[in-house]
């Protein structure tokens, strides 16, 4: 069997390795450290935002966001549908409804006309949303003028989820900068990675503060373990944070190489009939995260998303259909949604395509040359 390609691995620097070592030589490898202050401070200089929480996961950054926002039980919170479930699974962890909101084509982020009509509508049903969660999907910048005057208007907190868009700018600032809480991830298939690990970043100090209380389990300042709130146990360890620390001194090489991927995968396979792919829009900077295309089986001589799918996985080659709306999930059956179809047109027709900034020449053209086979 071929070797394994896979969608999106990690990829070392050759720093990560100092840092880590430094912590053992120090001995310090519980949470928090040098490390940690460190990263949180290289994390607000790259993305130019004050203050940053070093976190266990996107996932938890997402829960204190919400948190911090004043999102509880029986409130509503707005995502977008479109996304993976660790963007919408925290509204439930505090007790709150999730109301989804289709994409627009552009950016296949969400609409920003769908998230007033849905604003709008709530209103009229008495439930004015306590917040809003857009996505940078795939690392392509949503529309955030747009979205960001609505959601001044309507005076609704905005919780950018910039979990697959490190690296990823709109209008020269950074994706996860825009809104009252900005999320980022540090996954094992992200940009960069701490092998696992998120931050909370927002230009709110006092709220980064709390962040970090709520995350170290929320200990009051007592010389004995004394809990004046329910606190959780979210913070990111030093050896992680050394990791991180390694990796953003390659960040600009791997969002270079991710773009070098979708450039390559555009010239080779963007002439096949019914494929086209996500591109950015005038102002965004995509760090192309993960290439994605769809494909139109009534152009492509009836070829479609499943059969290149399948063809690459017979030869050892990782690939994923386009993330399912999470309104059509069936852990959120029941949950309002304002859809327009565009989200389920992509899933049914779209592809991640191996993105990984380690991929050779070599895995490229393998990759291509089984696309292209198909439509011989």
């Amino acid at each position: 069997m071929n070797s394994k390609i896979w969608l999106s691995s990690p990829h070392m620097g050759g720093e990560e390795l100092n840092f880590v070592n430094e912590a053992f030589a120090a001995n310090w490898i519980a949470p928090l450290g040098p490390n940690v202050d460190g990263f949180e401070a290289e994390l607000s200089g790259i993305t130019g935002v004050k203050h940053v929480a070093a976190l266990s996961s996107g996932t938890a950054a997402l829960h204190l966001a919400l948190i911090l926002a004043g999102v509880g039980r029986e409130d509503e919170v707005i995502c977008q549908s479109m996304t993976f479930s660790a963007s919408a699974n925290p509204i439930m962890y505090v007790g709150a409804l999730p109301v989804f909101v289709d994409s627009e084509k552009d950016t296949w982020n969400m609409d920003p006309a769908l998230l007033e009509d849905a604003i709008l509508d709530r209103i009229k049903q008495g439930k004015k949303p306590k917040a809003i969660i857009v996505v940078h999907l795939y690392g392509m910048p949503a529309k955030m003028d747009e979205i960001l005057t609505i959601a001044r208007k309507y005076e609704i907190a905005l919780i950018e989820d910039a979990a697959e868009a490190l690296g990823s700018s709109y209008k020269g600032t950074a994706c996860g900068a825009f809104g009252d809480y900005g999320i980022l991830s540090f996954n094992g298939n992200k940009i960069i990675t701490t092998s696992g690990g998120g931050a909370l970043i927002s230009n709110d100090e006092n709220a980064v503060k709390h962040a970090r209380f709520l995350a170290t389990q929320a200990r009051d300042n007592a010389p004995h373990y004394q809990h004046s709130h329910v606190g959780y146990n979210y913070r990111m360890s030093n050896i992680c944070a050394g990791i991180g620390r390694g990796q953003l001194k390659v960040l600009d090489e791997r969002v270079k190489q991710r773009r070098a991927n979708k450039a390559y995968y555009s010239e080779v396979l963007g002439p096949l009939p019914g494929v086209c792919f996500l591109e950015e829009v005038e102002g965004s900077f995509s760090n192309f995260w993960l290439t994605t295309l769809v494909i139109d089986p009534t152009v492509s001589k009836g070829v479609t998303r499943e059969q290149i799918r399948l063809a690459l996985d017979a030869d050892n080659i990782e690939s994923r259909p386009l993330w399912k709306p999470m309104h059509l999930q069936p852990v959120f059956t029941g949950a309002p949604a304002y859809v327009n179809g565009n989200s389920e047109s992509l899933f049914n027709t779209g592809l991640c395509l191996p993105s990984g900034s380690n991929l050779t020449r070599a895995d490229l053209e393998r990759v291509t040359n089984i696309v292209t086979n198909l439509f011989d």
